[in-house]
């Protein structure tokens, strides 16, 4: 892919803070420049973010209606009544589901969970959960990750008897459901200091606030961080202000003494003897959380989340991680199917977004093809098919472009929609898709900016190698956790050379295993570049090159550093 390479410079007065605030802090001026880039701009500020510590959290009660929604939980439970957890079927839905459950649980046993299937009763509280919450006695539901919009299912409820407390992160709409208290920092009416919480992160404040009014060591929901990190990481929500010192210490958590159901699957996907970073929960624990809902039913993830026992977790992750291989098989197949459909649109270059619909592909994975559309094709994409009788979709975005909104802005065509900045979910009558795709195309062209319709990568500072000591190296590893508002900090180094030993590798020689020097210094450093084995031939010939890339651990060589190269740029 041709990237093209946008460096974040950095006025006068900027660089005169960056260099003030390195030399007050002991680090390399370009450590300084990446917290200036970050908001920080004391010493006091880059403590507080390189050591993120558990006191700093928020009052919980600052939380719009959180006092509500304690006084009715322990109204709930001093009358013995019967509680549903009830939560989504994706990874933040079910981390949030297994949080609350198990805290609850150490101090009161009527309770349940439920997780609606997805193919079933479709996204968020449905009026199938609601009539089994009525059947067993339920009279109050706390809902998770989902709930902000379900203004007639909670109206039904109500009706029934039934309370519900609303523990949400999405968007919500002008009119509220009629819940006894609704726990959402993006309420217009909101109180609460940090907006961006995730739905588990919601769980855990709640949490955290019952246990403060009951009385309850803050130390005992420190355990339950781990699937807060998991939440965090997953549903991409940015990992700066509170969430990064909830992912920072589940990090801490997940690392030194995960709970059992977490264990089985980090032991599952041979992640037992490493550092579990943000980038693994991505890739690798929450991708096989998810293929519970995808595949089958999110409950099982639960049933593994809250398992005690390992051998029996073990089973589950096992199981899981099954569902995890079908889930590859059916991106795979279906990716290709949606390519091939892309690649056959005559006007292509004229769009700038892609709306595909296909009623016989799979609901479960439709998620995950529309973020493959904008990787290729570098497009907000729309992904639908047939559930039941609506078209349910799945929206992706590029950088920097708001797909909320757009698809917000084609509401009046649409049955339900729900999401974020970066994805999204809908759904719609067959008969308005055609509209749909029109107005959706219309507003995309309209909003997007040039620099959002071309792949690019950001380009944090420019760096020699004689500069990436082990001192700079120690110093880089405190902006850790990445995400979100943090990302990984990339660097670029102009006119490197071949030392004479890199070399194509992997099962298709499709990567380069790279030994590289700058011209400024005679530091060897080692570098891979993944699927870029074009590259080689111009590599090979001796001549110089610029790279951009970020600085990693080598896995495979305890206390080396390696060159994660993101791209290869010849100097002709």
């Amino acid at each position: 892919m041709n990237y093209l390479w946008n460096y974040q410079n950095s006025s006068t007065k900027q660089l005169e803070e960056s260099h003030k605030l390195a030399k007050e802090l002991g680090i390399n001026p370009i450590l300084g420049k990446l917290l200036i880039q970050r908001g920080i701009h004391t010493p006091n500020d880059a403590r507080t973010f390189f050591h993120p510590q558990l006191k700093d959290l928020h009052d919980p009660f600052l939380m719009k209606d959180m006092d509500i929604a304690v006084d009715r939980l322990n109204q709930a439970i001093g009358n013995k009544e019967r509680i549903l957890i009830y939560g989504d079927y994706d990874v933040d839905g079910t981390t949030s589901v297994s949080l609350v459950y198990r805290f609850l649980q150490e101090y009161y046993s009527n309770i349940d969970y439920y997780i609606p299937n997805r193919y079933n009763e479709g996204y968020g509280v449905s009026q199938q959960g609601i009539d089994f919450a009525k059947e067993t006695g339920v009279s109050l539901i706390i809902v998770l990750d989902c709930g902000i919009k379900a203004v007639e299912e909670i109206t039904y409820a109500k009706n029934k008897g039934i309370d519900f407390i609303i523990c949400d992160h999405h968007v919500p709409d002008d009119v509220l459901p009629p819940a006894i208290a609704i726990l959402n920092a993006k309420r217009l009416d909101n109180t609460y200091p940090y907006t961006d919480l995730s739905g588990c992160g919601v769980g855990f404040k709640f949490m955290q606030a019952f246990a403060q009014n009951n009385g309850i060591e803050f130390h005992n929901l420190v355990p339950l961080l781990d699937l807060v990190a998991v939440s965090i990481a997953s549903d991409i929500v940015p990992i700066m202000g509170e969430n990064r010192i909830l992912a920072y210490h589940g990090l801490k958590q997940l690392n030194n003494n995960p709970s059992i159901g977490l264990k089985s699957i980090i032991d599952v996907c041979s992640l037992e003897d490493r550092e579990i970073t943000i980038s693994d929960i991505v890739f690798k624990i929450g991708p096989r959380i998810n293929a519970s809902g995808r595949i089958e039913n999110g409950k099982e993830a639960v049933d593994l989340l809250i398992e005690r026992d390992y051998e029996k977790a073990i089973k589950i992750a096992k199981r899981i991680n099954e569902y995890n291989e079908t889930r590859k098989d059916l991106d795979k197949n279906m990716t290709e199917e949606a390519n091939q459909i892309v690649e056959n649109i005559s006007d292509l270059s004229d769009l700038r977004s892609v709306v595909l619909y296909n009623e016989k592909w799979h609901q479960g994975v439709i998620g995950i093809v529309a973020s493959r559309l904008t990787e290729v094709y570098y497009r907000p994409a729309v992904v639908l098919c047939k559930s039941g009788e609506f078209a349910t979709g799945s929206a992706r975005s590029v950088p920097g472009f708001d797909i909320y909104k757009a698809i917000e802005h084609c509401k009046d065509l649409l049955e339900s929609f729900g999401g974020h900045t970066y994805a999204a979910g809908l759904s719609l009558k067959e008969e308005n898709i055609k509209e749909f795709n029109r107005r959706f195309e219309a507003y995309v062209t309209e909003h997007i900016l040039p620099e959002q319709t071309h792949p690019s990568i950001n380009i944090d500072a420019e760096l020699d190698f004689q500069e990436i000591t082990r001192k700079f190296c120690k110093d880089l590893k405190k902006f850790n956790p990445y995400g979100p508002y943090n990302q990984k900090p990339i660097f670029c180094t102009h006119q490197v050379y071949d030392y004479g030993t890199s070399k194509v590798v992997g099962r298709n020689q499709e990567h380069i295993k790279l030994e590289l020097i700058d011209s400024k210094s005679n530091n060897i450093l080692n570098g891979i570049a993944f699927g870029q084995s074009n590259h080689v031939r111009y590599i090979k010939s001796r001549r110089s090159f610029d790279i951009c890339y970020t600085i990693e651990a080598n896995t495979h060589r305890k206390g080396e550093i390696q060159l994660h190269i993101e791209d290869i740029k010849p100097i002709e």
